[in-house]
């Protein structure tokens, strides 16, 4: 399974392969990372990756991540987009799930709840 992960926190490569190594390991996902929400359009028009699955963060310089989320869900509906923020307010929420967000998630990650949420869209 391909998942893209969208966040400015470069940091955040090396939490994830930490957290999915043994997924990562045993080929189970494949992971890849974009730092803007303009690099993560660009690679969607560049490469027919197959994913299945964005994780993107809200709050990042240039467009937001509600914003990519919209373009996705218009030209890309067939992938899952999960928004993921560490501001849990009443706004974002309620425009991610008006865009069309899969789901919604508060940063810190709990990352094994997360693997509950990827594990369903098998």
């Amino acid at each position: 399974m391909n998942i893209m992960v969208v966040d400015d926190e470069q940091d955040i490569t090396l939490l994830f392969k930490q957290k999915f190594r043994r997924e990562i390991r045993h080929k189970k996902l494949d992971f890849s990372f974009v730092f803007s929400a303009e690099d993560a359009l660009k690679t969607l028009e560049q490469t027919e990756n197959h994913l299945i699955l964005i994780l993107a963060d809200i709050n990042m310089p240039g467009m937001n991540g509600l914003e990519l989320l919209k373009i996705i869900k218009e030209d890309y509906p067939t992938i899952k987009v999960f928004m993921v923020t560490a501001y849990g307010d009443d706004y974002n929420y309620d425009t991610a799930i008006q865009y069309g967000a899969d789901d919604y998630l508060t940063k810190p990650i709990q990352f094994e709840h997360l693997k509950e949420k990827i594990s369903e869209l098998f």
